[in-house]
């Protein structure tokens, strides 16, 4: 049944990727929540620590200390980015490694998109560092949306036949 689905509709395919990412991102980011309070860090090996941090910015919390109207504007740009999205899967859903790579930015996106709408910040959890050196924190959508950047990437280094 569930074949059939996706062959009767290729974008249900990317969609239920995209879902997928935005269910397992929010379900990690309020087990976080019940489990730390801000700021709490739970080592778990000599380079990594679960944490909970809270991300009012954009990526590496830029623009965190803006005073606020980051908040309507990362909503609006991840707005737009995941109607974008969702046309060029409508328009390319057939094109497998594109359409993985837009569906896991989506999703990444969305899961993100509604921490901040709802939160008014995104929560990171996931922190690793190497010799006092920390990345910064960051969630399963950052990774989604990291990833999916990489497959489109290679993506557009794959010669097209046809």
């Amino acid at each position: 049944m569930l074949k059939a689905m996706f062959s009767k509709c290729p974008l249900s395919k990317w969609l239920s990727i995209s879902a997928v990412i935005v269910i397992v991102d929010l379900y990690t980011k309020h087990l976080t929540q019940q489990a730390f309070v801000l700021g709490e860090k739970l080592t778990m090996t000599s380079f990594f620590d679960l944490v909970r941090y809270h991300n009012e910015g954009a990526a590496f919390s830029f623009l965190a200390d803006a005073g606020g109207w980051q908040k309507w504007f990362f909503t609006a740009v991840s707005a737009i980015a995941s109607i974008f999205i969702l046309y060029l899967l409508k328009k390319h859903p057939t094109e497998k490694l594109f359409s993985l790579g837009l569906a896991l930015v989506l999703g990444g996106a969305l899961g993100n998109l509604y921490d901040r709408a709802t939160l008014g910040y995104v929560v990171d959890f996931l922190s690793f560092h190497v010799n006092g050196y920390y990345w910064p924190a960051f969630n399963v959508a950052d990774s989604a949306i990291t990833v999916g950047v990489g497959v489109l990437l290679l993506d557009s280094f794959i010669t097209k036949k046809g």
